[in-house]
């Protein structure tokens, strides 16, 4: 079986794997056409076909339901996916309003048309609430004389096709997508329920192996400044807080001030603080004392050879410097490095300049509510006291800042956030979501938060690995189990608050992005390790070493990320349990993988870890599998296809795969365990090349780039 497994899922992996790269370099029309379509590929799928069904006659499955019907469901998965490609139409149509239409091209520039015709009666594009952030596209059309709205995540269905909202243009235009799949579809979530009732079985039937690997499981588990320099010129701290608690346009929604100072001081010196000032003080400095701040090296610059260029010891230069080499951003295109540092350049001029700011709420003739900055052009409805009011205000501050009259200036700005309130009641955010927004921002941690786990972690799991030479016959009983316990303990609620304030303040369950998607993994192994520290001493202590890395890879992304609205088409119930379950798989990929590593580290105990990693493995792969198939179905409701060979569902798909060989190897007699365990480990490379790999190198329609 194991050479079987190797002459069939190498190649298939090898070629998955050389696929996403084809389509990084050559686009997704030739990976298809080359790869994905090729009729050698789909040779090799049928291949992987038959050998199901051989195994199933040859073994005898029907003896064992679960198996039987895994087995199956790879038969009507494989089977469903050739009949979508052989009878399935896919296409787009495009709709201009008032003109009927029924003619659909594909991908490949062919056509074919409806049987009925379909015609745009108008086109609506939603907002949210006082700002021109899209919420939803809509396209009211009438489709054999029956009205219908065609909007994201709300697909029409007539006589056998599907239609779903694509894209529109600024001339009142929409794209559909339509789907006509009458076979491909049924055959193919036969075998995804299919699948999803066998892993239930499988881990309900008490005579399964994962049944008897946790019944015998007596386990041990896992194991595993700068130089001081004078602050810059900046409001006092209790000003600053009463300006940041005004509102603000930013990044297309109405949030704290104090949300932009985070985000405009993270990117100028990557830390949410400086020199112990609060962003606002950040910010606020830059606003009124900025003939002091233009000469502070507080610009962080990345790469050795634009620092060398730009005549500087360290990693942080001053806007003045930066001034001072503007001939280096003559250079077209720009490299990376500089295109950063250019970014920075332009934000602080942006900052200065006031036009960051659209603090001013302003409702024009026709009662549409816009925010402005202070230099913006303003409605000629606009009364001649809220002009001046706009025009002035910031200079006033400007003044009261000179004169060192700091009560006064609170008083400004409290009266401006009401003179807020009052010009846009209707679209503020509720002060409980102003509330929580502003003590997420607060609760910035930087990558201290990331090392100290790790630290920690990392000491507590060798006092845990070497337990028993230390006569601790109880482990549990140990000092160092119950502080790695309990820290893991707040460090998990510490994550979950986190996860709620920014449910609270973005209205949405957060999982869009890279950072909640790390941070959703780390509140995942913790909550993980405490239910298993009762049994396994040292699982706390792995834990807190694991989720340290996922908070580190989070921050290097830029510290916490502001929050932001939902994309339309992410506005689906299925994005948070997709996201939630192919996280906790990957959080038990990553344990077993640091179990693997304290393996080769502690030979005398790698049968014991092998029984742990077991018993992560089956449910990290039934999630891993579960995690695909909700994506498969969101994909369907949203894009009218339930598979499409991007990178990111490849190489989810690839990881799948790979972690099987571990548990077939670990069913044979006199196995190799040092070659489980180095499996294991390199597996997981798998996991790092789905998340990391395709976000940062191959993109795709699920890049979080």
């Amino acid at each position: 079986m194991e050479k079987k497994f190797f002459l069939l899922f190498v190649p298939i992996v090898t070629v998955l794997a050389v696929g996403t790269f084809f389509e990084k370099y050559h686009g997704h029309a030739f990976a298809a056409d080359h790869i994905y379509n090729a009729w050698w590929f789909i040779l090799l799928l049928a291949a992987t076909g038959v050998v199901c069904i051989a195994a199933i006659l040859r073994q005898k499955l029907w003896h064992t339901p679960h198996r039987l019907l895994l087995y199956s469901a790879a038969v009507f998965i494989l089977l469903g996916g050739g009949l979508t490609t052989w009878t399935g139409q896919h296409g787009s149509l495009a709709l201009k309003q008032g003109e009927p239409s029924s003619t659909c091209i594909t991908d490949n520039g062919a056509t074919f048309n409806l049987p009925f015709t379909v015609t745009l009666d108008r086109f609506e594009l939603m907002t949210y609430p006082g700002t021109k952030a899209p919420m939803d596209f809509i396209s009211h059309v009438t489709v054999d004389g029956k009205q219908a709205a065609i909007s994201m995540n709300n697909i029409y269905r007539h006589r056998g096709y599907r239609f779903y909202q694509a894209d529109y243009d600024m001339q009142g235009g929409s794209t559909l997508s339509v789907a006509h799949d009458p076979w491909g579809i049924a055959v193919t979530y036969l075998g995804y329920l299919m699948i999803l009732a066998g892993l239930l079985w499988m881990f309900l039937t008490p005579t399964s192996r994962f049944r008897r690997l946790l019944r015998g499981l007596p386990l041990i588990l896992l194991m595993l400044a700068s130089n001081a320099q004078a602050t810059p010129t900046t409001l006092p701290r209790h000003t600053a807080d009463c300006m940041g608690q005004m509102y603000v346009l930013y990044k297309g929604r109405i949030c704290p001030l104090q949300t932009l100072a985070k985000d405009f001081t993270t990117k100028l010196c990557g830390n949410a603080t400086y020199q112990g000032l609060t962003p606002e003080q950040v910010l606020s400095g830059w606003l009124f004392y900025s003939g002091e701040w233009i000469d502070e090296p507080m610009i962080k610059i990345k790469g050795n050879n634009l620092r060398r260029q730009l005549g500087m010891d360290g990693r942080y230069t001053s806007f003045a410097n930066l001034l001072a080499h503007q001939d280096l951003f003559t250079q077209q295109p720009l490299p990376k490095d500089l295109r950063a540092a250019d970014e920075k350049l332009n934000l602080i001029k942006m900052v200065t300049g006031s036009e960051m700011l659209k603090i001013y709420p302003v409702t024009d003739s026709l009662g549409a509510l816009n925010w402005y900055s202070q230099n913006d052009p303003l409605p000629l409805s606009v009364g001649e006291d809220e002009y001046l009011f706009i025009r002035k205000q910031l200079g006033y501050c400007q003044e009261l800042v000179v004169t060192g009259d700091f009560t006064t200036l609170e008083t400004v700005f409290q009266k401006t956030a009401e003179y807020q309130r009052k010009q846009a009641a209707a679209v503020l955010p509720s002060r409980f979501q102003f509330r929580a927004e502003r003590l997420y921002n607060a609760l910035s941690t930087g990558r201290w938060l990331a090392m100290t786990s790790i630290t920690l972690g990392l000491i507590a799991f060798l006092l845990a690995l070497y337990a028993p030479s230390m006569n601790t016959r109880h482990p549990r009983q140990s000092w160092h189990f119950h502080i790695a316990t309990a820290v893991t303990a707040l460090l998990t609620l510490f994550l979950l608050l986190i996860f709620a304030l920014r449910w609270i303040a973005g209205g949405h369950v957060p999982m869009a992005g890279g950072f909640d998607s790390m941070n959703l993994m780390a509140i995942a192994i913790g909550i993980l390790s405490l239910f298993a520290a009762h049994r396994h001493p040292s699982a706390p202590s792995v834990a807190l070493m694991a989720m340290g890395f996922c908070l580190l890879v989070a921050m290097m992304g830029g510290s916490n990320p502001p929050v932001t609205h939902l994309m339309p088409v992410l506005s689906s119930p299925l994005l948070s349990l997709h996201v939630a379950v192919i996280m906790t798989a990957y959080a038990l990929f990553l344990i077993c993988m640091l179990s693997s590593v304290a393996a080769l580290i502690l030979p005398s105990r790698r049968n014991h870890f092998e029984r742990t990693n077991l018993l992560m493995l089956y449910p990290a792969e039934a999630l891993l599998a579960t995690g695909i198939i909700i994506g498969a179905f969101w994909a369907n409701i949203s894009w009218g296809n339930y598979w499409s060979w991007d990178p990111k569902e490849v190489w989810a798909l690839i990881t799948l795969l790979v972690y099987l060989y571990p548990l077939h190897l670990s069913t044979r007699q006199g196995h190799s365990t040092l070659r489980f365990h180095i499996w294991c480990i390199a597996a997981f490379l798998c996991v790092v090349v789905t998340y990391f790999g395709v976000n940062l190198l191959l993109g795709g329609m699920h890049s979080y780039n």
